[in-house]
């Protein structure tokens, strides 16, 4: 029973998140406390929910690259919103962000769909236009909190039930993932596609407009985020997220996520991102330096990745078995 518990990927890394905040509470005591650990997820919010659009594209065997750079488009534009109508509801600038984000979405999608231009092409390609864009759009002027409006820059900070709107948001988020993927033929449609393209057009499902809807879903989180990004740290600039995309990619690979598609979970793309949020919110208070931090950082990533190849030596989900050769 126990060795089966230990197969499973999410126990392992609740298991690996408590060894290292143990560890930390050895030098930092004061870490470990609800409070503090309720900051850590707050913290982490923002990248749990990109991670989750994330976890969607790399199920289906593709990638988005773009993704911080969608954020940083969509919170601009957001910010530009506020700035240019202080009296719009805060309901419809982040439904604008949103849209805007699913959108840029939409063209990745649709590249990969249509032209059938590798995924990573493509994403590195428009992260570069959409950051582009930005500068074009604000001829590389920054956005600052004196310029937005109270109420646009206080709905993630705004408290319910004792607990932040940002983390109530991620929460919403992981709620509605977890329906969508384990309650909906898309979800099921997308580990189909990773885990098998071929066999999953024997059963009815179009590969390309999958991935094209996995980008959309991927686009409008980012979309999501960037409204958060910006209306929480109260500035909107063009390199806003700049290499944020490596830690979205980091928390689904630390998460179990395959990067060859077809195996993952949304327990597992949370529990990656918070063992990020972890590392990045106890190291600096036990004096680490930020280049050893980077260096920690990559060193999880890379037997993260080396964990996951000795995995999938295991089959994941079987949506359809091989035929036997005749």
């Amino acid at each position: 029973m126990m060795a089966k518990l230990l197969k499973n990927r999410e126990i392992l890394l609740v298991v690996a998140i408590v060894a290292l905040v143990a560890l930390i509470a050895l030098r930092f005591p004061a870490f470990v406390t609800p409070a503090s650990f309720a900051r850590v997820y707050n913290d982490t919010s923002i990248l749990i929910i990109l991670a989750l659009g994330q976890m969607a594209v790399i199920l289906t065997r593709c990638i988005d690259l773009s993704m911080a750079a969608n954020l940083a488009l969509s919170g601009m534009v957001a910010a530009m919103l506020n700035t240019a109508f202080p009296g719009l509801p805060i309901p419809l600038v982040i439904l604008a962000a949103m849209a805007l984000g699913g959108l840029l979405g939409m063209i990745n999608g649709t590249l990969v769909w249509k032209l059938n231009i590798p995924p990573i092409v493509v994403t590195l390609g428009t992260l570069t236009i959409y950051r582009g864009l930005i500068f074009l759009l604000t001829d590389g002027k920054w956005i600052n909190a004196h310029e937005m409006s109270d109420t646009f820059k206080a709905l993630p900070r705004l408290e319910l039930a004792g607990m932040p709107v940002l983390s109530w948001l991620s929460l919403l988020m992981i709620t509605l993932m977890y329906l969508v993927m384990s309650r909906t033929p898309l979800g099921r449609a997308f580990y189909a596609v990773g885990g098998n393209p071929h066999a999953a057009v024997y059963t009815g499902i179009d590969v390309g407009r999958t991935r094209f809807f996995a980008y959309c879903l991927s686009g409008t989180l980012a979309g999501l985020s960037g409204y958060l990004w910006v209306s929480r740290y109260a500035v909107a600039y063009v390199d806003i997220a700049a290499g944020f995309e490596l830690d979205i990619i980091a928390a689904c690979v630390i998460g179990g996520i395959s990067i060859a598609g077809g195996i993952g979970s949304v327990g597992g793309a949370v529990l990656g991102a918070l063992f990020l949020g972890v590392i990045k919110n106890a190291l600096p208070v036990i004096n680490i330096s930020p280049f050893a931090q980077m260096a920690i950082s990559g060193t999880v990533i890379i037997i993260a990745v080396a964990v996951n190849a000795r995995a999938e030596k295991r089959k994941g989900r079987v949506i359809l078995r091989k035929a036997e050769a005749v």
